[in-house]
């Protein structure tokens, strides 16, 4: 039986960033139980490994930055990770209890380096998770691997060779060889430091292609409307409350048609910070 893939009913693609960092301690239960209850059912997460092969919904190679741990992810057991929480507060989440923990919801997942590959592709196997994940943020040699590996039902997006490729044909006004454009998104960033990347005409461009364009990571009220009505396919954003307003006021917010209302899952998260809470204070 065929099952719909990631994006394919064609409604804007309202994304919550690392599960809506701007609301919650990102990538955390908590943050995607939040956004979940607002009506986001698109949530985008990053994938780190620690030492022993787990899936962390997690951004960073270090764990410094959001956490009291010092070193990298991946030099870390899982119960390691589980002594540490992310900004004090919340359990550092498992990529496996986020797939299972909304199961009517799909995901980007960045795939934050080539180790990550082969373990990605195993917690899709596991949860049947494939068809409604569509990874990114990777080189296009690693999404071929994780979709060889994970199963043809994974969706993804552009590569960083591909996406470079493509923006380079833009930019010297050159046809962009098909080769470059397998993917069925381009996931497309504002800027990249202090480099201006997106453009408008590259909207109607990528619908030229075949390729929905996806903007991020936007917070802006007035630059997410603008972006709406220049055409652009999704948004992500760390403040899926102010991206669900304006898209409400331009008619363009699609209502979740059943699901829970994230309390569950918050309950749940809450429960095992708890848990956790004698193992942090250690």
């Amino acid at each position: 039986m065929t099952r719909p893939r990631y994006g394919e009913n064609r409604t804007f693609l309202a994304v919550a960033h690392r599960g809506g960092a701007g609301l919650a301690p990102e990538n955390t239960l908590a943050a995607f139980s939040r956004a979940y209850a607002l009506g986001f059912r698109y949530l985008e997460t990053d994938v780190r490994v620690t030492s022993d092969g787990v899936c962390l919904a997690f951004h960073d190679a270090g764990l410094d930055r959001v956490t009291s741990g010092r070193g990298l992810v991946s030099k870390h057991t899982w119960a390691e990770i589980q002594r540490l929480a992310v900004l004090g507060r919340e359990p550092i989440a498992r990529l496996e209890d986020v797939l299972t923990g909304f199961p009517d919801a799909s995901f980007v997942i960045d795939v934050k380096d080539e180790a990550a590959v082969e373990p990605l592709a195993r917690v899709l196997r596991a949860t049947d998770s494939a068809h409604r994940v569509c990874a990114s943020g990777a080189w296009d040699s690693w999404l071929v691997r994780l979709r060889d590996a994970a199963g043809p039902e994974l969706s993804c997006a552009l590569g960083w060779r591909s996406l470079v490729g493509w923006l380079a044909c833009e930019r010297a006004r050159l046809a962009t060889p098909r080769r470059l454009v397998t993917g069925g998104f381009v996931h497309l960033p504002m800027r990249l430091g202090r480099l201006p990347v997106f453009a408008d005409r590259l909207v109607g461009r990528a619908h030229d292609l075949g390729l929905r364009i996806i903007v991020w990571t936007v917070d802006d009220a007035d630059l997410i409307r603008r972006l709406v009505r220049l055409g652009v396919d999704g948004i992500i954003t760390d403040r899926p409350d102010v991206l669900r307003e304006v898209l409400i006021a331009e008619g363009k917010w699609q209502p979740a048609e059943h699901g829970r209302d994230g309390s569950t899952i918050l309950e749940a998260a809450s429960d095992a910070a708890g848990e956790r809470a004698s193992l942090i204070d250690e």
